[in-house]
């Protein structure tokens, strides 16, 4: 099976994917996404017999660990070391206008 991609289909993907090009642009554009649909559909080939689906791509397992009620900074001593700072927050420079 081999999908074209025509200018209907084009102007919905590109709408979804907030694409914009230029008028002239159109037939390099269909052909260009043509050809990548026809390369992601030679994954069909493929024989996955017997292959389970992937959830992820790592094989690392998160070690998760029990939550603990731990004391923590109280709000003076979470200041104490701040390079700037008021009676209640860490004052940094002005990011906006």
């Amino acid at each position: 099976m081999n999908m074209k991609i025509d200018k209907k289909t084009l102007q919905k993907i590109a709408h979804l994917a907030r694409l914009e090009f230029d008028e002239k642009d159109t037939e390099k554009m269909m052909q260009d996404m043509s050809n990548m649909v026809s390369f992601v559909e030679k994954l069909n080939e493929v024989d996955t017999t017997g292959v389970e689906p992937l959830t992820t791509m790592s094989h690392e397992i998160n070690a998760l660990r029990e939550d603990e009620v731990k004391t923590h900074l109280d709000h003076e001593e979470a200041l104490k070391n701040a390079p700037k700072k008021d009676a209640d927050y860490f004052r940094v420079p002005k990011v906006l206008e």
